[in-house]
């Protein structure tokens, strides 16, 4: 097994807990390997770190598995620590649909397991992963006995592994429109074409959140993809909703879950990009109980963070235009870059332009079914704020 050394006082974060072993912290390799063998890391002490898998292709050269030098990465590691990740959930989280496996957060880097009811959908992100994904689907087989298991790796990031997109059955082949619930709501999720693996998992607690804020109200969901902020105002006994999204295809499913849930005269859809509509909106005077905003990131790099803080705060001034006195904002941000300080700050700053004064009622992050590990700062991505806008 080839020797990964890093440089003089390199990778300290890695000694105390980050699985990411980035490709200027290396001093030397000792051994021959493979692209996505496992190798292992010492410190320029020569102190065992860990072990993982090495790509030299990628920026992120190493991604620790384990810190047990005795321990084997085989199948049966991965059997204890899918299980374990399942058996995390099973206590923190109801089921149905969920997270399983969270990457980093479950020491299984770049590895990404969704379940939609009986059926998964995964991603390997990685090579090192991706080489392990014969005997991951395995292992799933085994402990969850799946309907059937889908690939979503149509993702941009594993080009920079060099590994190819591409997405596809994993089991027999299946309607890849599956039904599920949530919080007593039910929708259908694409898993095929949807955004993600078909649904965004982690804004789960989030939506059960806005329950006592949206009964009797009208409500504005921008960005409102497949309709689940919007059918959850519905189902929590809103007046009336108004989800808009860019995508005529995310809008079609959108109908098709106010159907199922028999929510189709309270819960309303438009193609609309939020950006142009909300300002032509403020100045024909329409207002709204309770606006969500919940975008797309804009922002994955920390280079692109001043055009993030423009679109953060300019949606937010306008969501705000568009509220009743004492109404209520809800918003969100899934990009890691926007750190949680600095997004309020953004709020902050639209407020004073729109002259309103804030009160924050809950400030959450993502469910449980996506933990943040603290010794890996790129778990937590997602923040979540209700706000009452006086």
């Amino acid at each position: 097994m080839a020797k990964v050394y890093l440089g003089y006082k390199k990778g300290l974060r890695v000694e105390d807990g980050h699985p990411w072993v980035y490709s200027n912290e290396i001093e030397k390799i000792i051994g021959d390997y493979n692209i996505g063998d496992i190798v292992e890391v010492y410190n320029f002490k020569e102190k065992f770190i860990g072990k993982g898998y090495i790509n030299p292709k990628s920026q992120i050269t190493v991604r620790i598995m384990t810190r047990d030098k005795n321990e084997e990465i085989d199948e049966e590691f991965f059997r204890r620590r899918i299980k374990a990740a399942w058996e995390y959930r099973k206590k923190v989280i109801e089921t149905t649909c969920c997270r399983v496996v969270f990457g980093e957060a479950d020491f299984l880097p770049a590895l990404i397991v969704d379940k939609y009811s009986d059926y998964l959908v995964i991603q390997t992100l990685a090579y090192g992963i991706d080489k392990w994904k014969n005997t991951i689907v395995k292992v799933l087989n085994e402990i969850f006995n799946p309907k059937g298991i889908y690939e979503r790796n149509d993702v941009p990031v594993r080009e920079l592994e060099g590994l190819n997109q591409y997405k596809g059955f994993l089991s027999e082949p299946f309607d890849t429109t599956i039904q599920t619930s949530e919080n007593g709501v039910k929708f259908y999720v694409d898993i095929a074409e949807g955004q993600k693996t078909g649904y965004f998992l982690d804004q789960k607690e989030n939506r059960a959140s806005i329950k006592d804020i949206v009964k009797g109200s009208d409500v504005l969901d921008c960005f409102c993809h497949t309709g689940s902020f919007s059918l959850h105002a519905g189902y929590f006994g809103a007046k009336s909703v108004l989800g808009l999204d860019v995508s005529e295809h995310a809008v079609e499913f959108a109908r098709k879950n106010a159907q199922l849930n028999n929510l189709s005269d309270v819960c309303k859809f438009e193609v609309h990009n939020a950006f142009d509509v909300l300002h032509k909106w403020v100045k024909e005077g329409r207002r709204y109980d309770v606006v969500i905003l919940d975008p797309p990131a804009f922002t994955k790099s920390r280079s692109a963070i001043e055009g993030a803080i423009r679109g953060y705060k300019e949606i937010n001034l306008r969501g705000m235009k568009l509220l009743k006195p004492g109404g209520f904002l809800v918003t969100c941000s899934c990009s890691h870059y926007m750190y949680p300080e600095l997004f309020m700050d953004v709020i902050m700053d639209a407020a004073k332009d729109a002259k309103k004064t804030i009160r924050q009622i809950e400030f959450r992050t993502q469910a449980k079914d996506h933990p943040v590990l603290w010794n890996s700062g790129e778990t937590l991505y997602l923040k979540f704020l209700i706000l009452q806008i006086i």
